[in-house]
């Protein structure tokens, strides 16, 4: 699926842009979903011996929609069209490649 064609899809089932704290709720329901998914993994680290090939594909899949749909209506909210998103990381994340800056800390290396 295209990513404009996808975030379109999410603004159907998202609140009004004008509704009151609506940001604030979507920054909130976003980190909440990555929790859920930090959470699972926790969960197979102290039950499964960190054996990652033991999660539950589906649930995985079904629990990054949900952060997806989170990062879609957000970035509508500031007009950022998600195909604009995965672009501009693709490049950031390319020459940082490309300078060999993939690792370390901070956003500008």
């Amino acid at each position: 699926m295209d990513m404009n064609a996808y975030q379109q899809a999410a603004l159907r089932t998202a609140a009004p842009k004008d509704k009151q704290n609506e940001v604030f709720h979507l920054l909130l329901g976003l980190v909440g979903e990555t929790g859920e998914i930090a959470e699972k993994a926790k969960k197979i680290v102290r039950d499964r011996d960190s054996d990652f090939a033991q999660w539950d594909r589906e649930d995985l899949a079904k629990e990054l929609g949900d952060t997806l749909w989170y990062v879609a209506v957000l970035a509508d909210h500031f007009e950022l069209p998600l195909d604009d998103i995965a672009e501009l990381n693709i490049k950031k994340l390319a020459d940082r490649q490309a300078r060999g800056a993939i690792g370390g800390r901070g956003d500008n290396r």
